[in-house]
């Protein structure tokens, strides 16, 4: 119930009641009619309160509050052309009787995006001097909102939604999609009735085509419930039937909202009034192995507290985490809120994200996009359609954001756009909505237009392999920006399959370590600078050498100047890691080489590459490690891996190696 119906109820029913209020007409009858149906109002009676202000009116038709309370009534029932119509009788009776009719009325026609007849009507509710302030600062926000409508409507950005199919979508809703980098695994909630699943037996969750055939909910359902579900890309790149996630990680209860990690085994949500939880909605987090999923965990202290913790993003390097919350210290009612991963494990003390983002009202659904830089989010408060609508902002250097982006109609509509995600790409969104749909709500994907697109993300995905006995491993990814020498993502792979995969931004050089104790360590180079759209993602695997006389590996993040032996500052990262490796192994005792291709003459070849293969001993032995363990030889060109007839080709015969002598 609305708040001029409120003040219907709590203002005018008193006066009535002791006889000093006027009423617009005389009647009786029509008076006796209209108290009746305010009293039925009052009920939530609705059906029996038009009725009789019906007959109010019938009586009366000049009755200006009949007509008002009606359209409230007209209102709370989702009737808004009636509302409307309603409202409009009682201001051709008397266009100053109530100010609050223009804007009530004006809400409405946004509603039916009827935005210069809402814009007329705003103005002049504005008119009236007795208009609270607050009221006031209402109104004006309401008539900002129409006008970005109204210019939104007249630029349509591009918009074309397309289904994700009855594999995804049933007759149930289905929201809140997740994507993993690689656009192989969709996860989303999706909500339930509780009848059609048996928690008591792991083994007895729902069938799915039972669910899917089952076209609608028995009359008066209320007992339902989210879970997650999962699809994969089949090898036409068609999703398959989605499938539940399993009793591990859903229960009884509502878990939904989720956010998962580049590699998709890190996930976390929120589930609401659990034993364990601190208040009433809280985050919690899953890991999976191989195939199955950990019990889920509260993340606990700071980020979850006594108040309303929801919806989070984790970034695609696993160390922030975006989330909503309603606690104390923030800017509006539901702001959105950070907290960085400390290397114990422990979360630190949430920051509120700022004035660039969140508002009086509410944010909701934050996405961090695996550029790292890029936020999508819903606000209320912001100005755009009249309801939620979408934003995108980006994280500056400085870590500050940049003023917030509308995604622009028909993205946003009149009514509430929340939860969307973008493909690491950068070029297609996912998102739910009811507007598109004739069973509630659905998930679409859609193609997003080049001035609301993040950075595009590549990933390098694999397996990683004992080279001799072909066992699968648990290694440890670093992925380096060289310029800044700074570690931009790390990650794990898969203890049980090996299977990893690593996000890469473009427009940047980076170097990739690949570590695990007792092997060599692997090392990548991914040349981006200047590279903004990804055509195709880097598919190896990835086979570590254990430590034993005679192994070998490239140093491909070693660079010297041209036709040089001087280190190119970017080696510094390779070189340190090689610093570390032989700290760790005490008892080492290397070679380094050094290769060229076969540009030049023989004897330039071999002098240039023994004068770098020393260069990188110098290196070490300035970082503290012994002379006595390092020792350096150049080949120049008599040791090609590749061909010589090709520039890529020569690229990969001019290398630094080490060698494992003893150990």
């Amino acid at each position: 119930m609305n708040k001029l119906i409120l003040f219907l109820l709590i203002i005018v029913t008193p006066v009535i009641a002791s006889a000093q209020y006027d009423y617009t007409t005389n009647n009786k009858k029509a008076i006796r009619y209209y108290e009746q149906a305010l009293t039925a109002f009052g009920q939530m009676n609705y059906s029996k309160a038009a009725n009789l202000m019906q007959q109010a009116i019938k009586t009366d038709k000049k009755f200006i509050e009949a007509h008002i309370v009606l359209a409230e009534i007209y209102m709370d029932n989702g009737y808004v052309p009636n509302a409307i119509e309603s409202y409009k009788n009682a201001l051709a009776i008397d266009p100053d009787f109530f100010p609050g009719i223009y804007f009530s009325l004006a809400q409405l026609e946004m509603m039916e995006q009827e935005f210069e007849l809402a814009k007329k009507h705003l103005e002049k509710y504005l008119t009236y001097d007795e208009i609270k302030p607050i009221s006031r600062s209402q109104a004006e926000r309401k008539l900002e909102s129409c006008n970005f409508a109204i210019q939104a409507v007249n630029n349509p950005v591009p918009f074309n939604p397309v289904d994700l199919g009855d594999k995804i979508n049933t007759a149930y809703d289905e929201y809140w999609p997740t994507l993993t980098a690689d656009e192989q695994t969709l996860i989303f909630t999706r909500l339930i009735p509780k009848d059609l699943v048996d928690y008591s037996d792991g083994d007895n969750l729902m069938d799915d085509k039972r669910m899917i055939n089952d076209q609608q909910l028995p009359p008066g359902m209320r007992n339902v419930q989210e879970d997650f579900y999962i699809s994969h890309k089949d090898e036409d790149g068609q999703w398959t039937r989605a499938v539940n996630a399993g009793k591990k990680i859903n229960t009884a209860g509502n878990e939904g909202a989720q956010t998962i990690t580049a590699d998709g085994r890190t996930m976390y949500f929120t589930a609401c009034n659990r034993t364990d939880g601190k208040g009433r909605c809280d985050i919690y987090k899953s890991k999976k192995t191989g195939d199955e999923w950990s019990v889920p965990v509260n993340i606990g202290s700071p980020v979850n507290t006594s108040y309303w913790e929801a919806q989070p993003s984790i970034s695609p390097d696993g160390k922030t985490l975006y989330f909503v919350s309603n606690r104390p210290g923030g800017i509006g009612q539901k702001d959105i809120w950070k907290s960085d991963l400390l290397p114990d494990g422990r979360w630190t003390k949430p920051e509120n994200i700022g004035r660039k983002v969140n508002t009086s009202g509410e944010e909701q659904s934050p996405f961090i996009h695996h550029d790292n830089k890029t936020l999508y989010f819903s606000s209320e408060g912001l100005i755009g359609m009249g309801g939620f609508d979408l934003f995108q902002v980006t994280k500056k250097d400085d870590g500050t954001w940049t003023e917030a982006k509308n995604l622009g109609y028909p993205i946003n509509s009149v009514y509430h756009e929340i939860g969307l995600i973008v493909n690491a790409a950068g070029n297609r969104a996912f998102y739910a909505s009811d507007r598109l749909s004739n069973s509630g709500r659905d998930l679409f994907t859609f193609e997003l237009y080049n001035e609301i697109r993040p950075n595009p993300v590549s990933y390098f995905k694999g397996i990683v392999l004992d080279a001799d006995t072909k066992e699968k491993l648990e290694a440890r990814f670093e992925l380096i920006n060289l310029e800044k020498n700074e570690t931009v993502m790390e990650a794990k792979s898969d203890k049980i399959t090996g299977e990893f995969l690593v996000c890469i931004p473009t427009n940047n050089d980076y170097a990739l370590n690949v570590s695990k104790e007792g092997y060599l360590f692997y090392s990548d180079n991914f040349s981006l600078k200047g590279v903004f759209e990804i055509t195709h993602p880097f598919i190896k695997d990835i086979e570590l050498n254990p430590i034993k006389p005679g192994e070998k590996i490239i140093l491909r993040n070693v660079f010297y100047e041209t036709d040089s032996y001087e280190l190119m500052d970017r080696s510094v990262t390779e070189l340190d890691k090689l610093t570390k490796f032989l700290e760790d192994n005490p008892a080492l005792k290397i070679e380094i080489s050094g290769h060229t291709d076969n540009v030049g003459t023989n004897e330039y070849n071999l002098r240039l590459s023994e004068k770098r293969a020393q260069s990188v001993v110098n290196y070490l032995v300035e970082k503290g490690i012994s002379i006595e363990r390092l020792s350096y030889k150049g080949y120049g060109e008599t040791q090609p891996v590749d061909t010589n007839e090709t520039e890529e080709g020569r690229a990969n015969n001019r290398r630094t190696e080490i060698k494992i002598l003893s150990n």
